[in-house]
């Protein structure tokens, strides 16, 4: 009978197991010390190999004394604060919302390495119930503050039938080499339409991790936009699942690499029923020796007819040494669809950098330009005025900051 070898494990797993032991999840230390975690041979993290790329854990999170100023502010829009994984008091909701708490994660059970850390370490989610429309945005200030600390928190939505909200989750905290772990379940009832956008700031020696997870009902819309923007390793998974006929996803993202940097958006999206559409759209940018990574597959199942689904993602490289790498896959069961996916990646136009320097604009502020213009695709359809402002000081800041 031939023998697995034992995974020899790094510095890394050692400590993820002795935590996941420490909370008595036995079955996630075992998994992680029988498997490790994910290498290349993982399809879904073929790009971005943990078990190289994550050399450290800290300890886990205690109580923050103290937070920092938020990292993004949104005029007008209503706060909520998770400080090292705990939910903090807040202000008075606005009509419509109904903020509590429930024991342990909000994701749904699945064979990733990312979702079991979570389910295991988090004690309590936060919740948040939309009875109906909400108008000022929301937004959910995650920090991770002090000392390096392993950080996981949790975020569970509902959104009635017919309601519409703007969700915005920021990440930011201390300049440590944090670790965090973070998960958000959104439900969407009929008709419900919702913009979710999540914007890491973290500082560079810190490592971002989020799991996102969308159920779509009847005639739901949803639009999402993730933006890396600050950590030195990150990777968000999306998993939108397309439940109700006549759902539909905007599902978008942007990485933002510089030098030394490890941007990895994954979607693993579902459509389980007939009459769904949506259109993925990704973007990375990537300067000096960073990397960027999009992964998406589209799956469509035996019974959902009259799917129309199509992924795009396009890269910009402002270095001769960056990376952008690319996976769109297609997995289809159904022969009533209309589906598509493509991947382009390239640098800045010559001619129409040419253009513009040749009436005078400095090369620079010229190649900035062509930049903001490549990115308004996916800034512009937020109906927020101060939300999309802030989030075109985030690309600024990140375009700035090579000047």
């Amino acid at each position: 009978m031939r023998q697995t070898m034992p995974v020899r494990l790094n510095a890394a797993e050692e400590t993820l197991i002795a935590q996941l032991k420490s909370v008595g999840a036995e079955a996630d230390a075992e998994r992680i010390s029988v498997a490790g975690l994910p290498t290349r041979r993982v399809e879904s993290y073929h790009y971005t190999d943990l078990k190289m790329l994550l050399k450290a854990v800290p300890p886990l999170a205690e109580a923050a004394n103290e937070a920092s100023a938020p990292a993004l502010r949104v005029a007008g829009a209503y706060q909520l604060m998770i400080a090292n994984g705990v939910v903090q008091s807040g202000t008075t909701a606005p009509a419509g919302i109904i903020v509590g708490s429930a024991e342990g994660s909000a994701l749904s059970t699945r064979d990733d390495v990312l979702v079991h850390l979570n389910t295991a370490l988090v004690r309590n989610s936060l919740t948040l119930t939309l009875e109906n429309s909400v108008d000022p945005v929301i937004q959910i200030d995650h920090r991770s503050e002090g000392e390096a600390a392993h950080v996981a928190d949790s975020v569970k939505v509902f959104v009635a039938d017919g309601a519409s909200a703007t969700i915005l989750e920021t990440f930011s905290g201390s300049d440590a080499a944090h670790v965090n772990n973070h998960a958000t379940y959104m439900a969407l009832g009929k008709d419900a339409v919702v913009t979710h956008i999540t914007v890491d700031l973290s500082g560079r020696a810190s490592s971002h991790f989020a799991t996102n997870e969308y159920h779509l009902a009847d005639g739901a819309k949803l639009r999402t936009l993730v933006i890396h923007a600050g950590s030195g390793l990150s990777r968000t998974q999306l998993f939108p699942r397309y439940e109700g006929a006549g759902a539909h996803g905007d599902i978008t993202g942007l990485n933002l690499v510089s030098d030394g940097q490890h941007n990895d958006i994954t979607m693993d999206a579902t459509h389980a029923v007939p009459h769904t559409t949506s259109q993925p759209l990704f973007k990375s940018i990537a300067r000096g020796r960073g990397k960027a990574v999009v992964q998406g597959r589209l799956v469509v199942a035996r019974d959902a007819q009259k799917t129309d689904a199509k992924f795009m993602h396009q890269g910009l490289m402002l270095s001769d040494e960056a990376e952008i790498l690319s996976k769109p896959e297609l997995e289809i069961y159904a022969d009533d669809v209309v589906c598509g996916h493509g991947s382009t990646c390239g640098k800045l136009d010559a001619d129409s950098l040419f253009y513009l320097v040749s009436r005078g604009i400095p090369k620079a502020e010229a190649e900035t330009m062509l930049v903001r213009g490549f990115l308004e695709e996916l800034v512009d359809p937020i109906e927020d005025e101060a939300l999309g402002e802030a989030l075109r000081s985030v690309i600024d800041g990140w375009l700035l900051a090579a000047k």
